[in-house]
């Protein structure tokens, strides 16, 4: 068993948020996010798109492209649709060497409106799940035909952010789907990150390692603020410096034989949390647990 640790630039520079770390240049991230210790970036918006462009760039740097977030349309679109939006991406994760995708359901999603709070996120009937569950499975199937499997990414503000969400998700999903365990967002969603490690570790196959600040999830719930005021707010921070129980997570990572990367995803305002001292806390912190639970770490 080896992993790698990774981290997504989103510490750098927001996505949902582009006024977050606006100003910040690819080269910051890269160069910083190598210092701090880290083998590999997932993408973000600053990000060339062509493979011909990013992979110099990232080898400049003596990094690998770990995955990148594809804001998935199946529940209105059809497969075949689905899969023409989805395939200037997938070339791109295939030829630069990237294993997952990480995959989100965006339809009437609400994690980027900041005027939103999330009690207002979109939900999914019966029906809708046991097509949703079909019509995915079957793009994991293609993806996973061309070498890049599916990660789906739970998220706050979409149709799959609660326990009992992703529950149905892998109910109804054959084994081509693949689990993105972010623990900071089932933390937030008031599921336990330990109980979905264990009863869907044989689907785990990419990890966020995102903390939560107990106090500002108190406060964000206790107010039903928006997804984007709960960040602005720090209620995420690097993995260690929170009150998830990593050392129980990674035991049961341990125990699954997980292989893949460990990335951090822990949006903060950089200007309040200094991009490079977060990066490198959190790089720090998960070399320490993976030594402490006999995790193979490999540069």
């Amino acid at each position: 068993m080896t992993v790698r640790i990774g981290i997504n630039p989103l510490t750098w520079t927001n996505d949902d948020l582009p006024s977050l770390g606006a100003d910040t240049p690819l080269e910051v991230c890269l160069s910083e996010g190598k210092q701090a210790g880290f083998s590999g970036f997932e993408l973000g918006n600053k990000f060339p798109r062509s493979s011909e462009v990013l992979g110099p760039i990232l080898d400049s740097h003596g990094l690998n492209l770990v995955s990148g977030w594809f804001s998935g349309r199946l529940l209105a679109h059809s497969v075949e649709e689905e899969i023409a939006a989805i395939e200037d991406h997938l070339d791109l994760l295939q030829s630069l060497g990237a294993k997952v995708m990480v995959y989100c359901e965006v339809t009437d999603c609400i994690h980027g409106d900041q005027s939103k709070p999330l009690l207002h996120r979109p939900t999914m009937d019966e029906t809708t799940w046991i097509e949703f569950g079909r019509k995915l499975t079957e793009l994991a199937e293609y993806t996973r035909s061309r070498g890049v499997e599916i990660a789906y990414h739970h998220h706050m503000g979409t149709v799959v952010q609660s326990e009992q969400d992703i529950d149905l998700l892998m109910q109804h999903t054959g084994e081509a789907v693949g689990l993105l365990l972010d623990t900071g967002h089932i933390t937030y969603a008031g599921g336990n990150p330990l109980n979905l490690a264990q009863k869907h570790a044989a689907r785990i196959n990419h990890v966020h390692c995102k903390d939560i600040r107990a106090s500002v999830l108190d406060d964000a719930l206790n107010r039903n603020l928006s997804f984007l005021d709960s960040v602005l707010n720090g209620v995420f921070t690097v993995p260690g410096d929170g009150c998830v129980d990593y050392p129980a997570i990674f035991n049961v990572l341990k125990t699954c034989h997980y292989e893949g990367w460990l990335v951090v995803e822990a949006e903060q305002d950089p200007i309040i949390a200094h991009p490079l001292t977060y990066a490198t806390l959190g790089a720090n912190n998960l070399k320490a647990l993976c030594q402490e639970a006999d995790i193979n770490l490999t540069p």
